[in-house]
């Protein structure tokens, strides 16, 4: 059945249909609009109000908005791919399965993506905290992101050619690899297991400390002091490092170390391999200890 130019209103306005396209369409005050549809494809419409797609199933979205009060858009939803959208709503994307969203921005992306699996993301943007919380089984390819906490929780990630600006990104996470991305924020990957970085540049304060295998491949630090505190750390770093803070094992490389700190009460100082001809700095406690 095809809907096309209609103006609908009132809760569950197309509740529990099937084999729909709706073309042109918007989705005006009324929640539930399309709950528990099935087998749906939406072309170039607008939805104003609450809660439009829950428990759907197979789901096409095309060249579509969700308008700030369309809030809680797509909850409890299986297979769903949305297309060149515009989304101005938070709360989006909660407890769903099979994801895949493509050149579409986020405006307010608050508590959004929290506890799915099997999210793609391609050539989106998105500004919000709490992205991604407690999600899983992710590939993201192209993410403009602009938003604190992010991932956290996160298990078996893959993110390339991305620009994170995000602080505590990745914490309590597990299995995750970020490529060829910039990521700027502090306290990145805070008790985290199995977190490798590859061809990035990162920017933070007290970042990747409190790890469980930590690996960085041809990475660039910078602006990045209290490093590596309490991690069992594998880091290939091509640049300097402001500060490294009491590393708990591993092999550090950098082209030089602007302050190693190292407590000896706190950690073994064998335990960690430290390649560096140019270390400008030795100290046995952090300033705040002085």
């Amino acid at each position: 059945m095809k809907y096309s130019e209609q103006h609908f209103t009132g809760e569950r306005a197309l509740f529990g249909q099937k084999g729909l396209v709706i073309d042109n369409c918007v989705f005006d005050s009324g929640e539930s609009p399309l709950k528990q549809a099935s087998d749906i494809e939406i072309r170039q419409c607008l939805f104003g109000w609450k809660y439009p797609l829950w428990y759907c199933r197979n789901v096409k979205v095309y060249e579509s908005s969700w308008l700030a009060m369309a809030r809680a858009g797509v909850w409890y939803t299986e297979n769903i791919e949305i297309e060149k959208a515009l989304l101005q709503a938070p709360k989006n994307f909660r407890r769903c399965r099979n994801i895949s969203i493509t050149d579409t921005a986020m405006t307010d992306a608050a508590e959004t993506l929290w506890s799915c699996s099997g999210v793609r993301l391609k050539h989106v943007s998105a500004k919000g905290d709490y992205f991604a919380m407690n999600s899983e089984n992710i590939e993201v390819d192209d993410l403009k992101l602009d938003g604190n906490y992010s991932f956290d929780g996160a298990k078996n990630v893959v993110v390339r050619s991305s620009c994170l600006l995000t602080k505590d990104a990745f914490w309590n996470s597990e299995n995750v690899t970020v490529k060829d991305s910039f990521v700027s924020g502090e306290y990145l990957g805070w008790n985290s297991k199995n977190l490798t970085l590859e061809n990035c540049t990162i920017e933070s304060l007290q970042g990747m400390c409190y790890i469980d295998g930590l690996t960085l491949r041809n990475c660039r630090l910078m602006n990045t002091t209290l490093a590596f505190e309490y991690s069992k750390v594998e880091a290939d770093v091509r640049s300097g490092i402001g500060s490294v803070f009491n590393p708990a094992a591993g092999t550090i490389t950098a082209e030089y170390i602007g302050e190693l700190i190292i407590e000896k009460s706190e950690v073994d100082p064998g335990a960690t391999v430290i390649h560096c001809s140019d270390i400008r700095r030795r100290s046995d406690a952090p300033e705040w200890k002085r």
